[in-house]
């Protein structure tokens, strides 16, 4: 049976689309390989696919109307398997009537040196996954122009909110220390300014982007509500919100490419840490002029955030 709503992935992006899929009565499915996830969102069903298998992505999306592409390879296998992933997808999506919304993040301008990050700032990129990024984005608005498939692109900065990752700047490594006493585990300057992009905005942005035809052929800068709050400030932030001493530490590049001997995640890290030695500004101003969206705000985003971390307990 079709749905009107594909989400390919089942991680925090892909949670957040669904569930306001399902908020607004949409019929939801979502796709990762297994077809189970935990605490699946009401009204949305999970199934089983094998993405980089074009004949698959053709079967699981028939009839479908905007499929979300916010599946992924582990972060360390990304420049050998994401372009393949993305080309599969394009290609199972070539012919039929779905509209395709892509997840992306912002590797492909590069260092910008402190520069606000805008949508038509130059691809620039200078590290592996940089480029990959820019090779993925360049070669899916080129099928859309081409007529392959309708395409749009919503990028985000580093996110925080219910689901983040663990590995993410400000996710695990932040909240539950926090909790439990102990000091957020930060990276690079913390007293620079850094952009942050909270999980539900990112995914009421993504349905816009899949309602609206003037977000066709175009990326966009997901909304975001202060900009250039710092690592320090956010921290605060946060630990006032849990009535916790804000403590904190920070992980410099050469910490870093140490613990990429054990860790995988950590070493892949070490090319993207000039995002958090420079300032890291994102402009999304370009969104929220053309769709009326505003960012929740940073204190009621935290709020929500506290509320899930405590609800949710680390696993062991």
């Amino acid at each position: 049976m079709s749905v009107d709503h594909v989400v390919f992935g089942t991680g925090a992006i892909g949670r957040a689309i669904a569930g306001e899929l399902a908020k607004r009565g949409e019929s939801v499915h979502m796709v990762n390989q297994s077809g189970k996830m935990d605490e699946i969102p009401a009204g949305v069903e999970v199934v089983a696919s094998d993405l980089y298998d074009q004949a698959q992505v053709k079967e699981v999306t028939r009839g479908t109307k905007v499929v979300y592409q916010c599946a992924q390879p582990n972060y360390f296998e990304w420049t050998e398997k994401f372009s393949p992933l993305q080309k599969s997808i394009i290609d199972g999506l070539t012919g039929s009537d779905a509209k395709l919304v892509l997840v992306e993040n912002l590797y492909m301008y590069g260092d910008t040196n402190g520069k606000p990050l805008t949508e038509d700032i130059p691809h620039n990129a200078h590290t592996r996954k940089g480029k990959t990024r820019s090779e993925m984005s360049k070669a899916a608005l080129a099928a859309h122009h081409d007529g392959k498939l309708k395409v749009t692109i919503g990028r985000g900065s580093d996110f925080f909110g219910p689901w983040g990752l663990p590995t993410a700047a400000m996710g695990e490594r932040t909240f539950y220390p926090l909790l439990h006493g102990k000091a957020a585990n930060l990276v690079g300057n913390i007293d620079i300014p850094h952009t942050h992009t909270y999980i539900p905005d990112f995914g009421k942005a993504l349905v816009v982007l899949g309602e609206r035809s003037e977000a066709d052929g175009q990326a966009w800068h997901m909304p975001n509500d202060n900009p250039r709050v710092t690592q320090r400030e956010m921290v605060r932030m946060i630990a006032a919100e849990m009535g916790v001493e804000p403590k904190m530490s920070a992980m410099g590049k050469t910490m870093m490419r140490i613990g990429g001997l054990f860790i995988p995640e950590a070493k892949e890290m070490v090319e993207m840490m000039y995002e958090f030695e420079k300032p890291f500004i994102v402009d999304s101003s370009k969104f929220e002029n053309t769709f009326g969206m505003k960012a929740t705000s940073m204190k009621e985003a935290i709020k929500e955030t506290v509320a899930w971390y405590k609800s949710h307990p680390q696993k062991k």
